[in-house]
C-alpha cells in the first residue's frame, strides 16, 4: 500500500520558564500504512527518535494495521523487558469510557488509547478523531507539531489522528515514543467529524477538561506527603499539600549550581491530584539533585484578592516535608532528592530519666561554644560538635538533661525563635555549614551525651514562622491565621489546629524523635497551641491531644511554654493548658513570685506554694514533677543582671539592683547581690519541680540590663575560673548532689504530704501570709517512713529518717530563728547559709549547731539580712 510521509520541527523554545538544553521534545516523521489480516482489526502505531542536543530533533513515527492478537502475543514474549505498565480510566459526560495504557519496554513507551460505547450518528461519513498534543511546562501552551499532509492546527500545535476499531469492537489508537523524549505529557480529546458537521463534535473528561496522560513518569500516590520512595525503590514520589492553587508546577533541577529548573512539569488536577493533595511519580534514572514548587494563583475571594493580592504566588517554594534541604547560588532553599547519609547508632540507649529527676541546662548551640575562650577548633566552635565537647562542664553542674534553643531551620535576620523549615537542623551548627555535617554533627552529639546519661530536649517552635520563606505561598489560607483573627495579623502566625497543619507538626516531632534520638520537646508560645482555625480559643485542642497520645512520643517530654517571641518583653498570659497527665509546663509563675519575695517584695504564701511544687497548677492530676522551675531565660535579664539594675524600662523584670544601678566597685552593694545569686539559686533546686539553669549563669554573664534576646552573649569560658565563677559552678554541684540524695523530699511525682510539713515565723508561731511586710519564712520537713517512701514511688536508695529545715529572710535585718526541738540523740547541722563566706556558706558535712540551753535543747540561730538557710537532722552519735 502506498506511503506517505509528513515531517515536523518541534524545539524547546516554545516551553514556558526557559526549559533547559537537556530537556528537548522531539519532531516528528509519520509513515502509514494497513495490514488487515482480519476485518475491524486495526492499531494505529506512532512512533518517535531520539532528539539530538542542541538541535531542533525529529521523531519518525508508522502508522501500521496490526492483528489485536499478534500484538498481545508479542507482548507476551517480550514480557521479560516490561518495566513498566500503567493505565488511566477516564470518563465523558456522556459516560463513555476512556482507557489509557502507558507501557515502558525497553527504552520506548507505547500508549494505547482504547475507547468504547462510543454513539456515531448515522451518517457514513462519520469517523473518530483524537486530538492530541504534548506539554511538560504550561498545559495551555503544546509543544509546537508542524505535520506535512496531515490535519493539524497552527495556532494549538494539536494533530488529529484517527481511530480504528478493534476486534472487540473498541476504538484503539496506539502511540509510541522513545524513552529519550519524556517525561512529557499527552493531552487530548475526542472529535466526532461528518459530513454533516465538518468542524466536529468535541468530547471532554466529566470536568469539562482535556484527557492528559503522564508519559515517562506516573501519577504517583498522595500519601506519604513530601519525598518518599516508590515500590521497589527506582522512583521518586512527591506528594504536596496545596487546596487552593489552581494548578501546581513541579520543579526539577539537574544542577545544584543552578537557580534554573531543567524541568517543569505542569501537575493535572485530574490525573495529579488526589483531594488536596498534588503528587507525581518520576523515576530515579533521571539526574535530577533538587526539587521544589510553583504554586499558580491561589483561588481567593474577590475580598481577599484585594487585600492580599498574589506577590509571591508564582514563586518556587519548598517542600514542608523536604528532610534534606540545600540553598542554590540565589540563597534559595529547595529540596534534595538525596537521603541523609547512614548514621551508626552502635548501642545508643535514651537515658529515658524519670521527669522528677531532671536537671536542665538550657543553652543555645552557637553561643556555648563560639567565643574564643572555648579554645575548639574553628569549624567545632558555635557547632553541635562543640556542645558535645563541654559535656565534662555540663556533669560539673550536675545536668542530666539539656534544653537546647531552636535548632530547626531558621531566619538569620530574626533569629531561631522564626523558622522556616520544621525538618532540618539549622547548617551553620555543622562544622562545614552544610547540611548533611549539621545532621552527622547533631546525631554525633546526641549519641555522645546519651552515653554520658543526659537527656537531649529540643525548644520548637510551631505556632509562627519567618515572615519570609517558610510556608507562604502554598497556601496560606490553609497554613496562615492571616485574616481570620486581628490579633494574629502581620506574625505569621500558623493555624497549628489545621488538619494539615497538625499533620505537618506531628510528622515533625516523629522525625526528630526517630531519626535524631531526642528526648522531648519545649513548646514556645504553647498558648497558641490552644487556637481553634479561625483564632477562638479551644478547651480541647486537637494537636495538643494528638501529641499526648501519639505512640511514637509516648517516651518523650512534653513541656508547654506560653513565651511567645514576637512579644518578648510582654508577661505570658497565664492560661490553663490541658495535659492528659502528659504536658509539663515552664512555671512563670513561679519565676514571677521567686523573685518578688527575693527583692523584698510579694506575699509568703506565694512563695510557700511555689517551693512545694505549685500545686495550684499542678493538683489537676499531674504533681509537682510537672513544674519546670526558671528563675532567669534567654530572654530578660540574666541572673546576675537581676540583681544589677531595676530601672523604670524593667518594671516587668521584677529585679533589683540591690543599692547602685549597674557596675559599681562598693563592697557591700557587690555582697548584697553576691548573696541575692546565691538566695535565687539556693530557693530554685530545693523547690519541688525540675530546676531549669540557664546557659551563662553559673559564670555571671551579663547583657548590660538589656533584656533583649539578641543583646545575649557568647559563652566566655575564662569567666568560670574567676572568683565568681568557681564559688557559684561549686554551689550549683553541691545543689544538685543534695536534691539526688535527698529525692525523698525534692525528686517527687507526687507532693509533699500536710502532715510532714510544718511552717514556721521566725519564733515558732504560724506566719504571715498575706502581710506583705512579712519578709521571712521558714518550713520543717519530716522524713516520711520506709512504707510511705515505698507508696509514694520514689526509689529508696539510702535510709532517709532526717529531718529538714529550711529559712528564707529576704528582710534588710537579721532574724533569729528558733529551730524545731529535737529528740534525744539528734542534732541539727548546717548544709547551707549564703550569708557567710565563700567556701563556707555550703558543706557537704555540715556544720552541727549548738544548742543555747542544754536543758532545754532549744537552737536559735541568727539568719543575717537577704540569706537563706539549711538545716538537716543527725545522730548525735555521728
Amino acid at each position: 500500500m502506498a506511503a506517505w510521509s509528513l515531517s515536523v520541527g518541534i524545539g524547546s523554545c516554545c516551553l514556558s520558564n526557559s526549559i533547559t538544553r537537556t530537556w528537548k521534545f522531539p519532531s516528528t516523521r509519520f509513515f502509514t500504512g494497513m495490514n488487515k489480516t482480519k476485518p475491524g482489526s486495526e492499531t494505529l502505531i506512532v512512533t518517535g527518535k531520539p532528539l539530538l542536543r542542541d538541535q531542533l530533533s525529529r521523531i519518525c513515527a508508522s502508522k501500521t494495521s496490526i492483528e489485536l492478537r499478534d500484538q498481545v502475543s508479542t507482548r507476551s514474549a517480550q514480557a521479560n523487558d516490561l518495566k513498566k505498565a500503567v493505565s488511566y480510566l477516564f470518563r465523558t459526560k456522556a459516560g463513555t469510557l476512556v482507557k489509557v495504557k502507558v507501557e515502558k519496554k525497553r527504552e520506548k513507551y507505547s500508549i494505547l488509547v482504547y475507547v468504547s460505547s462510543l454513539e456515531v450518528s448515522g451518517d457514513d461519513e462519520s469517523r473518530p478523531v483524537m486530538v492530541w498534543g504534548v506539554y511538560r511546562s504550561d498545559s495551555s501552551c503544546f509543544l509546537p507539531l508542524d505535520f506535512e499532509n496531515s490535519s493539524q492546527e497552527l495556532q494549538t500545535h494539536t494533530t488529529e489522528t484517527p481511530f480504528v476499531k478493534s476486534s472487540l469492537s473498541e476504538l484503539m489508537l496506539g502511540l509510541e515514543f522513545d524513552g529519550k523524549e519524556s517525561p512529557f505529557y499527552l493531552s487530548f480529546h475526542l472529535k466526532l467529524l461528518s459530513g454533516k458537521d465538518p468542524d466536529g463534535l468535541k468530547m471532554l473528561t466529566h470536568k469539562d477538561a482535556n484527557f492528559c496522560v503522564p508519559v515517562g513518569f506516573t501519577a504517583g500516590q498522595p500519601l506519604p506527603l513530601g519525598l518518599s520512595s516508590g515500590p521497589g525503590n527506582d522512583s521518586w514520589n512527591f506528594a504536596f499539600f496545596s487546596r487552593h492553587s489552581r494548578g501546581v508546577v513541579l520543579c526539577l533541577y539537574d544542577d545544584s549550581t543552578t537557580d534554573k529548573p531543567a524541568l517543569e512539569l505542569d501537575l493535572d488536577p485530574y490525573v495529579n491530584r488526589t483531594g488536596d493533595v498534588w503528587h507525581a511519580s518520576v523515576e530515579k534514572t533521571w539526574d535530577f539533585v533538587r526539587y521544589g514548587y510553583r504554586c499558580k494563583e491561589n483561588v481567593h475571594s474577590e475580598e481577599e484578592e484585594e487585600e492580599e493580592g498574589n506577590v509571591e504566588a508564582e514563586k518556587i517554594v519548598l517542600d514542608p516535608y523536604a528532610t534534606v534541604i540545600g540553598k542554590s547560588v540565589s540563597q534559595k532553599f529547595l529540596g534534595s532528592l538525596f537521603k541523609n547519609s547512614s548514621f551508626d547508632w552502635g548501642n545508643d540507649v535514651s537515658p529515658n530519666i524519670p521527669l522528677e529527676k531532671l536537671i536542665v541546662y538550657r543553652l543555645n548551640v552557637k553561643g556555648f561554644t563560639q567565643h574564643k575562650s572555648c579554645k575548639l577548633p574553628s569549624n567545632v566552635a558555635g557547632t553541635f560538635s562543640g556542645v558535645a565537647e563541654k559535656v565534662n562542664h555540663l556533669k560539673t553542674l550536675g545536668t542530666n538533661a539539656v534544653l537546647l534553643e531552636p535548632i530547626f531551620s531558621f531566619s538569620e535576620q530574626e533569629g531561631p525563635y522564626f523558622p522556616f523549615h520544621f525538618f532540618s537542623p539549622m547548617d551553620m551548627y555543622g562544622p562545614s555549614n552544610g547540611h548533611e555535617s549539621a545532621v552527622n554533627s547533631m546525631k554525633e552529639m546526641v549519641k555522645k551525651l546519651h552515653s554520658q546519661g543526659i537527656e537531649v530536649i529540643l525548644e520548637v517552635v510551631f505556632t509562627h514562622t519567618a515572615e519570609s520563606g517558610a510556608l507562604r505561598g502554598i497556601d496560606d489560607s490553609c497554613y496562615y491565621y492571616k485574616g481570620r483573627a486581628n490579633d494574629l495579623d502581620s506574625k505569621s502566625y500558623l493555624n497549628c489546629n489545621y488538619p494539615v497543619v497538625q499533620q505537618l507538626i506531628l510528622e515533625s516531632l516523629r522525625y526528630w524523635v526517630t531519626e535524631f534520638h531526642v528526648d522531648g520537646f519545649c513548646f514556645i508560645n504553647a498558648s497558641s497551641l490552644l487556637r481553634g482555625v479561625h483564632g477562638e480559643h479551644l478547651s480541647r485542642p486537637p494537636l495538643v491531644e494528638a501529641i499526648a497520645f501519639d505512640p511514637l512520643l509516648a517516651e518523650t517530654k512534653l513541656i508547654a511554654d506560653c513565651w511567645d517571641p514576637h512579644d518578648s518583653m510582654v508577661i505570658p498570659k497565664e492560661v490553663r493548658f490541658p495535659h492528659w497527665k502528659r504536658w509539663a509546663e515552664l512555671n512563670t509563675r513561679y519565676c514571677r513570685n521567686v523573685r518578688n519575695f527575693v527583692r523584698g517584695r510579694g506575699v509568703l504564701s506565694d512563695l510557700a506554694t511555689r517551693i512545694c511544687g505549685s500545686g495550684d497548677i499542678f493538683t489537676d492530676g499531674r504533681g509537682p514533677a510537672f513544674s519546670f522551675n526558671y528563675i532567669s531565660r534567654n530572654s530578660g535579664l540574666s541572673l546576675v543582671d537581676l540583681v544589677s539594675f531595676s530601672g523604670p524600662e524593667l518594671a516587668s523584670e521584677l529585679s533589683w539592683n540591690c543599692g547602685e544601678e549597674g557596675a559599681t566597685n562598693k563592697s557591700a552593694v557587690l555582697q548584697r547581690r553576691l548573696k541575692q545569686i546565691r538566695n535565687f539559686l539556693f530557693i530554685q533546686y530545693i523547690s519541688l519541680g525540675i530546676p531549669v539553669l540557664n546557659m551563662g549563669d553559673e559564670c555571671g554573664i551579663s547583657t548590660k540590663g538589656s533584656p533583649l534576646l539578641k543583646s545575649r552573649k557568647p559563652f566566655d569560658w575564662k569567666m568560670l575560673a574567676s572568683a565568681f565563677g568557681v564559688q557559684i559552678t561549686q554551689f550549683i554541684s553541691f545543689m544538685t548532689s543534695v536534691r539526688e540524695r535527698r529525692s525523698d523530699v525534692f525528686q517527687r511525682r507526687n507532693f509533699l504530704k500536710p502532715e510532714n510539713i510544718v511552717w514556721y515565723a521566725n519564733d515558732q508561731t504560724t506566719p504571715s501570709w498575706e502581710d506583705p511586710s512579712s519578709k521571712f519564712l521558714a518550713l520543717g520537713i519530716k522524713a516520711e517512713s520506709e512504707e510511705e517512701e515505698t507508696a509514694s514511688l520514689v526509689e529508696p536508695t539510702e535510709p532517709k529518717n532526717n529531718d529538714l529545715f529550711i529559712g528564707f529572710n529576704a528582710g534588710d535585718h537579721p532574724e533569729n530563728v528558733i529551730l524545731p526541738t529535737l529528740p534525744d540523740g539528734s542534732k541539727w547541722r548546717r548544709l547551707v547559709d549564703t550569708a557567710l563566706p565563700f567556701p563556707g556558706f555550703f558543706s557537704v558535712e555540715g556544720e552541727t549547731v549548738a544548742a543555747v540551753e542544754q536543758t532545754q535543747q532549744l537552737v536559735v540561730y541568727e539568719m543575717k539580712p537577704y540569706s537563706c538557710t539549711l538545716f538537716e537532722t543527725i545522730n548525735s552519735t555521728a
